[in-house]
């Protein structure tokens, strides 16, 4: 067999001559002259070392070889159109792929349901996986670089700069603590959350403040934190057997004091609202699949907005 290397247009003859069974067919429907196509067959003949088409009664009939060649040559000429003309339609309706999103768990009381509710509501046959971020392989930034996380959502101060970011929705910090705690309501004021003891979850295996605290030394506060966990959901149980204060988002506070004997204070001075964004990779920018998911995130977030401004009315009124 030839050493020759067969380029699209060879294989797109190939592929039409066996199919057709005639060199005049084949020629008309690949817009060539009857020769050209005949010195292909022969470059074709000599590169599979078989005749591929031959002459039986008044037509020309495909060798058994070139059946065999008929898929292998639909393939490539597939894979070759998949390349030069890549899709840029997606219909999550019949996706069966499946999405990664890295996320703290602080977000697993509203948002994340409500992702996945909405999710599978439009992708029915896809599949979404939420790692933590102190979880991912060599951090949430390789995860999107490498093509293991399709997204990561989070609120760190400065995020990177090489990464794309949307901005999702807000969040105020207020403090959250047993509904019969000594401190009583309207009493935490600068000096007395300074001296409580606090309760913090790290969410991270960085050294340094997190986002929270980073706010808090903006606002000239910091926390005694004597009692440390590794999820947001164990803190409010700890809060109702302790005195320990914890300083939180109001969506998870809120959430939490309408299940469990549970109340919020501001915290004292005027903290900046956490922010609370999606980032993604450019290798997924232009990526059909991976703007739907972006897409379907922002409009959750949006979505929730309204639906929070009730349940924190809900807790005001109690």
């Amino acid at each position: 067999m030839s050493r020759e290397v067969i380029d699209s247009y060879l294989l797109r003859v190939l592929h039409t001559l066996i199919t057709e069974a005639s060199v005049s067919r084949t020629a008309v429907l690949l817009g060539q002259s009857q020769p050209t196509v005949s010195v292909a067959l022969r470059k074709l003949r000599a590169m599979t070392g078989d005749p591929l088409l031959v002459r039986s009664g008044s037509r020309m009939v495909p060798t058994s070889h070139a059946l065999t060649l008929v898929e292998p040559a639909a393939q490539a000429l597939a894979g070759i159109a998949a390349v030069l003309h890549p899709a840029t339609a997606f219909d999550p309706a019949t996706t069966h792929r499946t999405f990664r999103i890295g996320s703290p768990d602080y977000l697993d009381v509203s948002f994340l349901p409500a992702v996945v509710d909405a999710f599978h509501t439009h992708a029915p046959r896809a599949r979404i996986e939420f790692q933590h971020l102190m979880m991912v392989d060599g951090g949430y930034e390789h995860g999107l670089e490498s093509g293991t996380l399709d997204l990561v959502i989070g609120n760190w101060r400065t995020p990177p700069g090489h990464l794309h970011l949307q901005p999702l929705c807000d969040d105020d910090l207020v403090c959250l603590l047993r509904a019969q705690h000594p401190i009583k309501p309207g009493k935490l004021c600068r000096a007395v959350y300074q001296e409580a003891e606090h309760l913090a979850v790290t969410t991270h295996n960085a050294t340094g403040l997190g986002t929270i605290d980073v706010e808090l030394a903006r606002n000239g506060l910091s926390r005694n934190v004597t009692t440390t966990l590794p999820y947001f959901g164990m803190a409010p149980y700890v809060l109702m057997r302790s005195n320990l204060l914890f300083t939180t988002t109001r969506a998870l506070a809120a959430h939490y004091c309408n299940l469990l004997p549970l109340r919020m204070e501001p915290v004292p001075g005027d903290p900046q609202a956490l922010k609370y964004y999606q980032l993604w990779h450019d290798r997924t920018h232009r990526s059909a699949a991976a703007i739907w998911l972006r897409r379907l995130v922002a409009e959750v977030a949006k979505g929730l907005a309204g639906r929070d401004a009730a349940q924190l009315a809900q807790v005001a009124a109690r």
